[in-house]
């Protein structure tokens, strides 16, 4: 719970102040007069003041604002935005004096630095630890203990089956189909080699979730060895980079996961493991160290079996600046596309408004991805800071999207609209804003006591 809560922390607190920032400093730059800088809705928590404005982070956790000369009665106004702004205002300053270009360059400044965040985080993964990979989306094996019953259509894959598809977003190794198992909400469909299509259920137990994605379904990776860790049972056993696995305790193998699952059930027993070495075929002994499993959603057994040894089908290369560029922004944009596709099937009805979630659903979410450690959690970080990049250009007066309709509407008409227009849209869109975080937070709420 504690993981749960410092992530959602860390995801909200990091991505609101990107937003705003780049309100913030665009504003500033074109010389409009900037008021206030609040992290948070609502009376402030913490104020200073340096210059001309006022820095609040405030009570209600679920966005920020930055509050503009002219614009300090419109968007979400009043006691939602912590009421008028105590600095005096200068009218030459104010956001309608200042040309349209420069206006919509205020307005869209926020989405900007939302994907430019995201582009950075996947440049610097690429750089750091490159992009590590399980390269097939074949399955193995389905270990029916880790299925739950509304994802039980998954049973009927079957070793060597490739998925081509999920959602509708390809698949191109077994990293994107567990994000995918991980990160999709409600019915999720598969699209399986041979035309072969699976719908399931996701479950929205957290950890049954996580158990799924995790363990529920193993890729077919080849049964050789890649690194031999230390001084463990494998290297003591005469194991190398290399070896082919082919029989394991006298059963014939023909993947990792068999291997693996043999030296599991074996812990301080002698196994034989015959591997291919070049043109020999050698017989070595390793007796696996035991080790206790302290991870409840795990398949291996409470004490299983530990012998040291990694496959060789992991693939982990770390970048050049170009490549690492490259694959930032290639992903960056995919993730886009993801996100307006995922919007288009709401929006046309392909998919159920009970899939949206709010706030309690990014916080296990944001557990999740902490829990499988820190290029996980930035993977998601990044992702999540192109969703909200691509809603807040959802033509939606309050949001973005809906400042930037009344620009093109005044380019078009060569006049603004008048501010009681603008005020009564604004009103109308928080309205509809705030339906949808109802039903959002509607849905989470149910989702916790189905």
């Amino acid at each position: 719970m504690l993981l749960t809560i410092a992530s959602l922390i860390i995801v909200l607190g990091v991505l609101i102040s990107v937003h705003e920032f780049g309100h913030f400093i665009v504003a500033k730059s074109v010389g409009i007069q900037v008021l206030r800088f609040s992290l948070g809705f609502g009376r402030p928590l913490i104020a200073w003041r340096r210059g001309e404005t006022e820095y609040w982070i405030s009570w209600i956790p679920l966005g920020g604002y930055v509050k503009m000369a002219g614009l300090e009665e419109e968007g979400m106004a009043g006691e939602l935005e912590g009421g008028k702004a105590a600095v005096p205002i200068d009218p030459e300053r104010a956001f309608d004096k200042k040309p349209l270009w420069a206006r919509m360059a205020v307005i869209l400044a926020g989405v900007t630095m939302n994907v430019l965040l995201a582009f950075a985080i996947y440049t610097s993964l690429g750089l750091a630890v490159g992009n590590p990979t399980r390269p097939t989306t074949q399955v193995d094996t389905v270990l029916a203990s880790r299925v739950p019953p509304e994802a039980a259509a998954l049973a009927t894959l079957q070793r060597g089956d490739r998925i081509l598809a999920i959602n509708g977003d390809s698949v191109r190794n077994w990293e994107d189909v567990q994000t995918h198992l991980l990160l999709d909400t409600g019915s999720v469909r598969l699209d399986v080699a041979g035309k072969r299509t699976i719908r399931i259920k996701l479950p929205r137990d957290d950890n049954a979730r996580l158990g799924l994605a995790l363990w529920g379904i193993e890729p077919l990776m080849p049964a050789r060895i890649g690194r031999v860790v230390g001084s463990e049972p494998a290297r003591r056993a005469g194991l190398k980079r290399g070896d082919l696995v082919v029989r394991a305790g006298g059963d014939t193998v023909r993947s990792w996961s068999d291997v693996i699952h043999r030296i599991w059930v074996h812990p301080e027993q002698p196994i034989v493991l015959t591997v291919v070495r070049g043109d020999s075929v050698l017989q070595l002994s390793v007796t696996p160290r035991a080790e206790s499993e302290t991870d409840s959603l795990s398949a291996r057994p409470k004490t299983f079996g530990y012998i040291g040894a990694e496959p060789a089908f992991v693939v982990k290369r770390r970048m050049s600046v170009g490549e690492a560029v490259v694959y930032g922004a290639t992903e960056t944009g995919n993730k886009v596309v993801v996100m307006v596709e995922s919007l288009k099937r709401l929006v046309l009805g392909r998919a159920s408004v009970r899939d949206v979630g709010g706030v309690i659903t990014i916080a296990q979410v944001s557990g999740q991805a902490a829990r499988l450690g820190l290029v996980t959690f930035l993977r998601f970080l990044a992702f999540f800071s192109i969703s909200l990049a691509v809603l807040n250009l959802l033509p939606i007066p309050v949001l973005d999207g809906g400042h930037a309709m009344f620009l093109i509407a005044e380019g078009i008409r060569r006049r603004p609209l008048s501010p009681q227009l603008r005020l009564r849209l604004t009103q109308l869109g928080m309205l509809v804003v705030l339906a949808i975080m109802v039903v959002a937070l509607s849905n989470d709420v149910l989702r916790l006591f189905r």
